[in-house]
């Protein structure tokens, strides 16, 4: 599946989750499933714990993290110690 038809699943509107982005139809945030993710969470069980959810809009959560931290600026916030 193209990237813009990806990130067409993600939404964002401010009466929905704070206005968060989310996976379009749902109250997942882009968030919550990668937080999933993080934690160990399978594709599979992430599909199977919520119905109506498709692998593609899981991807489309990674995508859109990815695209978000494309112009993101990060500061170190202490020394590296050598």
């Amino acid at each position: 599946m193209p990237d813009n038809e990806l990130l067409d699943r993600i939404t964002t509107n401010p009466k929905v989750m704070v206005g968060k982005p989310v996976v379009k139809g749902t109250r997942l945030t882009v968030e919550y499933i990668l937080n999933l993710l993080a934690h160990g969470a399978t594709t599979t069980e992430i599909l199977e714990e919520y119905e109506g959810l498709v692998e593609d809009d899981i991807r489309a959560c990674l995508l859109f993290a990815s695209r978000s931290l494309e112009s993101a600026s990060f500061m170190p916030l202490q020394k590296e110690i050598a």
